[in-house]
């Protein structure tokens, strides 16, 4: 049997800000509604990846520790950023790893949320030398992802412009990090859709086949949660009309063309807010929002995001 590499483990050298980011760190993820510890710890997972085996071997042998330099993150493509102050807290967490002498600073040039072009600074670090390149790859994975998927839901929410609709993501984020997914998602403009499984209740097809019909569901999840917003996946207007009845706050129209969103539109007449989702395009996004929905529901956000490209260029060395 081949050898299977060992499973890099999620702790650093010394625990590095195993209580949090600093404060001024955590107020800036406080204030975007991140929880800084919980970012710390994917920051400290994703290190791991690259750090758990050792030193950065290429850096040591060539850097000497003293070494001091000043480095931007650019843009390189045109699109909207994400996620500046967790590629801040990888430079950071690195940097303290360095030694406590070695201080190392961060200088925001740009916020998330904002558009930026091609050749625009986002943020310039200065500090060892030795830190910045250590830290690199993985500020870049983080904000780069980050970034592309507020770059694609500024498209969509361009696209809907001018209508009632509202983009919206769903939970087909990757594991361990929904939080910043869903972040990115609102630095683009869209909003979120539930963060878990018990913010709210969906129901879907299969639940409704389990419980009998979409009355039965409803019935059984309000009994259950009666506080807690319900909404109700439909395929046919027929289950509109009859989760309408049963009291939906929210309607999930699954794979309804043009033309059924609109006479649901007409069906709820208010009543309920109604969700496109199913087979949505970019290029038909605008039809779909001027039908009159409140909103579409986008998988493609998180799942399919391609990343902005986004480097680093070392300014000054020594």
């Amino acid at each position: 049997m081949t050898e299977q590499p060992a499973e890099p483990s999620a702790e650093l050298p010394g625990g590095l800000f195993a209580a949090g980011p600093p404060a001024e760190l955590s107020a800036r993820l406080a204030a975007a509604g991140l929880e800084p510890a919980s970012v710390a710890r994917v920051v400290r997972t994703a290190l791991a990846e690259d750090l758990s085996g050792g030193a950065d071997v290429t850096t040591v042998a060539t850097i000497p520790a003293a070494e001091r330099g000043v480095a931007d993150l650019a843009a390189r493509d045109a699109g909207v950023v994400a996620g500046l102050p967790v590629a801040g807290l990888v430079f950071m967490m690195v940097g303290a790893g360095q030694g406590p002498d070695l201080d190392l600073t961060v200088s925001y040039r740009v916020a998330d949320g904002d558009r930026v072009s091609p050749g625009q600074v986002l943020m310039t670090v200065e500090g060892p030398l030795r830190a910045i390149l250590t830290a690199e790859r993985t500020a870049l994975n983080l904000v780069c992802h980050l970034s592309g998927i507020a770059t694609l839901t500024g498209k969509w929410v361009d696209a809907v412009a001018g209508t009632r609709a509202r983009i919206r993501d769903t939970r087909k984020t990757l594991p361990g990090l929904r939080a910043l997914e869903k972040y990115a998602v609102r630095c683009g403009g869209g909003v979120n859709h539930r963060m878990s499984l018990s913010d709210a209740a969906l129901i879907k097809d299969n639940h409704v086949a389990a419980a009998g019909s979409v009355t039965m569901a409803f019935d059984a999840v309000t009994k259950l949660s009666p506080d807690l917003p319900v909404e109700v996946e439909c395929d046919t207007l027929d289950q509109v009309e009859e989760a309408v009845a049963a009291g939906a706050d929210l309607i999930l129209l699954d794979n309804f063309t043009v033309p059924a969103l609109a006479r649901a539109v007409a069906v709820t007449a208010g009543r309920a807010r109604l969700e496109a989702s199913g087979g949505l395009t970019l290029t038909a996004a605008a039809e779909v929002a001027a039908t009159g929905v409140d909103f579409l529901a986008v998988g493609a956000l998180t799942h399919s995001a391609p990343v902005l490209d986004i480097g680093l260029d070392l300014v000054r060395a020594g």
